[in-house]
């Protein structure tokens, strides 16, 4: 009978919670597991089921990475104090682990990686070539000269290539993208749970709110500094709050790109302060999270009010990228 009453359960859709086994018979999942199915429903104990109408298709990782320049803008050092190529490297390492845990979850989800880089030396793009060649990548090489005429002239040549950095990574998921397009830099560094999570859990808050969202993977500093309100949302594995602006490492979709393409590529015509200034403007039409606690840390100076994630073990992340 009990075999039966579970057949019929998962016929229409409903799932069983066994609190006195901690199972769920439908699911033959343990209640401390990930209950939740990709692109079908999101189920947090105790707050149960949420169907999820925003299915993710696809997502496009777009990194822009610069193994050169130490720290952008700045005399300042950054944490371990160690060449800005092992920054370079550790960061990459940690996201193909991230990529490599999310598509073994998600064996239908396409998943594309593409490096942007900007003059780095042949043995260093040698280095990232040896890590991304497992999975489903490629390396681009900034042209700044397209630029030339779009970007406003720069006091420095760092800042101009920034600019069009950041034009071209824009660019490309602009043309390129089909669902979410995740932008990324080279000095973060990703926990392997980080995409499963980012993932999940667009899914899960744009079905609630029933709109595509902005996600941006850290916990920065400065979200504390000025008591400002926020809601808090229940993602996958983790507490969310709202947030009204970021730098350039955040995830969003296709549709939201080409809805806001003027702020996009304006940000990039000219240095503004802050520098995400049309970037940030979006926020205040749509919905921007990030994770409580941080999915990945921003490897700046330590006193930096755009860096470290707090109540993270950065020593023992670091030494796992190695």
């Amino acid at each position: 009978m009990k075999k039966f009453f579970i057949k019929i359960c998962k016929l229409f859709g409903f799932e069983i919670i066994d609190q006195n086994e901690f199972i769920s018979p439908t699911l033959n999942k343990e209640l401390n597991k990930d209950l939740s199915i990709l692109n079908k429903k999101s189920i947090v104990l105790p707050l149960g089921e949420v169907k999820i109408t925003r299915k993710v298709n696809s997502i496009l990782i777009i990194v822009r990475v610069n193994t050169e320049i130490e720290v952008w803008d700045q005399n300042k050092r950054r944490l371990f104090e160690k060449p800005k190529i092992d920054y370079s490297i550790r960061s990459i390492k940690s996201l193909i682990k991230s990529i490599n845990l999310c598509q073994k979850k998600y064996s239908d989800l396409k998943i594309k990686t593409i490096v942007l880089d900007d003059s780095s030396k042949d043995e260093n793009l040698e280095k990232i070539k040896q890590i991304i060649k497992d999975v489903d990548s490629e390396i681009i090489s900034l042209d700044t000269k397209k630029f030339e005429t779009k970007i406003k002239k720069q006091k420095s040549q760092e800042t101009f290539s920034n600019l069009a950095s950041l034009f071209q990574s824009f660019e490309i998921g602009k043309k390129i993208g089909e669902d979410l397009i995740f932008f990324i830099e080279d000095d973060y560094l990703h926990f392997e749970t980080m995409l499963d999570e980012m993932i999940s859990t667009y899914e899960r808050v744009s079905s609630q709110v029933g709109k595509d969202i902005f996600m941006c993977p850290a916990d920065y500093p400065y979200l504390y500094m000025n008591n400002e309100k926020t809601n808090i949302l229940i993602g996958n594995k983790r507490h969310w709050r709202t947030i009204n602006k970021t730098l350039c490492t955040f995830l969003t979709s296709k549709k939201l790109l080409d809805l806001y393409w003027e702020n996009f590529s304006k940000n990039c015509e000219d240095r503004h302060d802050p520098f995400e200034k049309y970037i940030n403007e979006i926020y205040e039409k749509e919905f921007c999270i990030s994770p409580l606690k941080s999915l990945s840390i921003h490897l700046t100076n330590v006193n930096s009010s755009y860096g470290l994630s707090p109540f993270i073990n950065y020593k023992d992340l670091w030494d796992q990228n190695e």
